[in-house]
């Protein structure tokens, strides 16, 4: 096979939106044609790029890779099987080489900036320096990763044993891709790593040294920020992106984990502080934000007195959107050797109770938007529907919150005037405006 020729490659991410962009960057690298087919036995290249954040990403990434596999050797293909990410980063490629002798390339975390020119090598006997991005998500946003690994260390989380301390990519080349994503279309850019807020501060730098740099790029729409945690959302951070504006929406996904500060105190966050007088510090300067959060439930030593605590601070409906998990005690975390580990029956009760509460309190949040005008993104079109479509309006990031259906003349990428008419759980309906 050879440069010129097209390359069909079936490729998978799990996990998170920072995995995504590491796939589009490297398939985008390879310096040829890339033409997507819907199954692993159509391809000539296989690349999954796994997730092992928790046991279950861990049992997802490997039925994947053995799915793929069976699919493959059924159909008697053998296209370059590769596989990446945070599986070969958990357990080393040493270990899953020895276990799953069928895949041709293992890739870890460490040697990303090398994953094409690996499998241009294996591919087609040489390596070219190629730069790009084959775009996954289309045209109406992407991800922009800031930065790799973390610098904090959460006794419950494998993160940074997989990816590594924090490092901050330079805001000049942050810049560029920024920039030449836009220029393709996309109007809105969300911005991902570990801990956001945490950009720069590995080189004396901070989050305010980059947003006006991305800010000011034409034809930006919509700018997001993702993964903010609560010890990095400074005064000077909010007064900053009060003074940029738009395009930088005031949405803040801040995953606070838990209210009492025992029980944070015990996870090893950075910040055990009440989260109230953070949430008032926001809304101080940004009156109608737009709040989520992400709690983890069942944490070992987390009492009824403590859980009692935690669904008090939801039922206070600070969030619009919320998320809960249930602790999973993983391999090689400080909190999984912790005494007092809560039952799993427990701990999936509490989460199912939280997420009742936050449904109520998501659904009158909504409802008051009925009636309202706001401009909504068109994200894809309905596949049956020809003038209906799915988007969102401001305070609905893509992939993780609720959607707006909009019937409308319009396309994806597309921002229009909408009428929101309906609120139905967590999604809202809408008319395009004349």
């Amino acid at each position: 096979m050879s440069l010129q020729e097209r390359l069909p490659v079936w490729s998978v991410s799990l996990g998170c939106p920072k995995n995504r962009v590491d796939t589009e960057r490297c398939l985008g690298s390879l310096g040829c044609t890339i033409v997507p087919v819907e199954r692993a036995d159509q391809a000539d290249l296989v690349l999954i790029n796994t997730c092992a954040f928790i046991e279950s990403a861990v049992r997802e990434s490997l039925k994947t890779i053995f799915d793929a596999l069976e699919a493959c050797k059924d159909a008697g293909r053998s296209p370059l099987f590769v596989v990446a990410g945070c599986l070969v980063g958990r357990y080393g490629k040493a270990t899953l080489a020895g276990e799953i002798t069928e895949v041709d390339l293992w890739l870890e975390t460490a040697s990303m900036a090398f994953w094409p020119s690996m499998i241009q090598e294996r591919l087609f006997g040489q390596a070219i320096r190629a730069q790009g991005r084959l775009l996954s998500t289309g045209p109406s946003y992407a991800w922009l990763k800031i930065g790799e690994g973390c610098r904090h260390r959460c006794a419950f989380c494998t993160i940074p044993q997989i990816r590594g301390p924090l490092v901050s990519d330079e805001a000049q080349a942050l810049r560029e891709e920024a920039k030449t994503l836009v220029d393709k279309g996309v109007r809105e850019l969300v911005l991902v790593a570990q801990d956001v807020s945490a950009w720069g501060s590995e080189k004396g730098k901070s989050l305010c040294d980059l947003l006006p740099t991305l800010a000011e790029i034409d034809d930006l729409t919509w700018l997001r920020l993702l993964y903010l945690y609560p010890s990095g959302i400074s005064e000077a951070l909010l007064t900053c992106m009060r003074d940029i504006g738009a395009p930088l929406l005031p949405y803040f996904d801040i995953p606070i984990q838990h209210v009492e500060p025992s029980i944070l105190k015990a996870m090893g966050r950075p910040d055990t502080d009440d989260p109230r007088a953070l949430l008032d510090r926001i809304h101080a300067v940004f009156p109608d934000a737009a709040l989520r959060t992400s709690l983890i439930v069942g944490f070992p030593g987390e009492t009824d007195e403590d859980f009692e605590s935690l669904a008090r601070f939801v039922e206070e409906g600070h969030f619009l959107h919320l998320g809960v998990f249930a602790y999973s005690a993983e391999e090689g975390t400080r909190a999984a050797g912790f005494p007092n580990q809560v039952p799993k029956s427990v701990a999936t009760a509490r989460r199912d109770r939280l997420m009742a509460i936050q449904h109520a309190v998501s659904r009158k949040k909504l409802l008051a938007s009925v009636g309202s005008t706001l401009p909504v993104l068109i994200d894809s079109a309905h596949p049956e529907w020809p003038t209906l479509f799915k988007g969102r309006v401001w305070f609905q990031a893509p992939e993780i919150d609720g959607i707006t259906y909009i019937s409308a003349e319009s396309s994806p990428g597309s921002l229009v005037q909408a009428e929101i008419v309906e609120s139905i759980d967590y999604d809202l309906t809408a008319l395009e405006l004349p």
